[in-house]
């Protein structure tokens, strides 16, 4: 299938196939196993090397911060500030012990979700990606419960009823697929619908798909960062003793 053009970070097919730029680049053979390097490996690594470029550079400038920021200090400034309110706000006393990595999640997410503006496939359009974040998410809450409920971690689990067993269970279980299930589905239904909007409308799609990108890309995919984030404080804090 040849590419007929790009267009919104789709490639638009010359034939009647829609193309979601899910492409195999490299092939090779590992253990025996025929495996890919695909367009989500490098989304994957673009978004990680812009992210780590604007670490690197904020690091620097903060160092040399001035008293009255402007330009660049001053969206660092407004990004920590806005984080870090986030992070207390629901984790209260907690926050602190957990800033960096709902920070770190929150930007990678974010990041990942906008990418489709510059060209690239959304990351986390591919479940490969956004299962390990709820499995990360999953093991941070559950050694959570552990390192503060102790045995209490597993007893509560009986509760209020021992019947209740299986469905307490099944509730646990479930937190990791039910969060990485809902931002790949959001993000993979924006990424088919601009694909399709591009492909059925190749003549007309010039310059007013942008207003729909701002919904799929910059408005849904803030609203899903701040979802997928906002329950793993939710659940994690659940966990915890009270602020008394």
């Amino acid at each position: 299938m040849e590419s007929a053009g790009f267009s919104g970070g789709f490639l638009l097919s010359g034939g009647n196939d829609v193309d979601f730029m899910v492409h195999g680049l490299i092939k090779y053979e590992l253990f025996g196993q025929e495996l890919w390097i695909t367009t989500t490996h490098v989304s994957v690594l673009i978004v990680m090397a812009a992210l780590l470029i604007f670490a690197i550079a904020a690091n620097r400038r903060m160092k040399r911060a001035e008293e009255i920021p402007g330009g660049f200090q001053n969206v660092v400034e407004l990004i920590v500030e806005m984080l870090d309110k986030m992070v207390e706000g629901s984790m209260g006393k907690y926050a602190g012990k957990f800033v960096n990595y709902i920070s770190a999640l929150f930007l990678f997410i974010f990041v990942s979700n906008i990418s489709g503006l510059f060209g690239l496939r959304p990351p986390t359009a591919d479940y490969g990606v956004t299962l390990p974040l709820g499995l990360i998410t999953f093991g941070i809450i559950q050694y959570n419960n552990i390192k503060y409920n102790k045995a209490g971690a597993f007893t509560g689990l009986f509760q209020p009823l021992p019947l209740l067993f299986p469905i307490n269970l099944i509730g646990e279980i479930a937190v990791p697929f039910s969060l990485s299930l809902r931002l790949f589905g959001n993000i993979l239904s924006g990424t088919v619908m601009m694909s399709l909007i591009y492909q059925l409308l190749t003549k007309f799609a010039v310059g007013w798909p942008g207003i729909l990108h701002i919904y799929f890309d910059v408005f849904s995919g803030a609203i899903q960062t701040y979802v997928f984030c906002m329950l793993t404080m939710v659940f994690t804090r659940d966990k915890m003793p009270g602020e008394d």
